[in-house]
């Protein structure tokens, strides 16, 4: 793994944090503290410790998988990849915008589902750089699935 691509990776990752945090600030607002939520809600606390480590694993796994196109002289497999890496962090930004910024809990279900199935994408994209890579990156694919489940019981609750 290439420094230069660790750090671009990670930055991207970092700036997806920032901007998906700026959104979610306010997570003891009178709004959020009024949705009805589902017994299988994980504590707050846990959602930083486990956003932490994601993204993390994000810049990691990708930084590997871009390097694996690189060495192959597959540009246009890395080109794919980096398209498909952007498209996850701008959804996985935009639901908490949807979410907690702009309280539309069909449309945050709707965001969800689309980042579980782009997580589930490029983690496919990822095993297939790296099969190492890839099972590292499964963690996020879980996570995302679980979030789609979740926002759309809180949807379904708060009708």
């Amino acid at each position: 793994m290439r420094l230069s691509t660790v750090l671009a990776t990670a930055a991207a990752t970092t700036t997806t944090a920032i901007v998906g945090s700026i959104a979610s600030q306010d997570t003891n607002s009178r709004w959020y503290r009024k949705l009805r939520k589902p017994g299988f809600q994980p504590p707050a606390a846990a959602f930083p410790i486990v956003w932490t480590a994601l993204y993390a694993d994000i810049a990691v796994t990708s930084a590997v998988a871009i390097d694996e196109y690189t060495d192959a002289d597959d540009y246009a497999g890395r080109r794919n990849y980096i398209a498909a890496l952007a498209t996850n962090l701008v959804l996985n930004a935009s639901w908490s915008w949807v979410f907690f910024k702009w309280h539309r809990l069909m449309p945050a279900t709707v965001v969800a589902a689309l980042l579980a199935a782009s997580t589930a994408d490029l983690t496919r994209r990822t095993a297939e750089a790296n099969p190492a890579a890839g099972a590292a990156l499964a963690p996020y694919s879980a996570w995302t699935a679980f979030a789609t489940l979740l926002t759309g019981r809180i949807t379904q609750l708060n009708r």
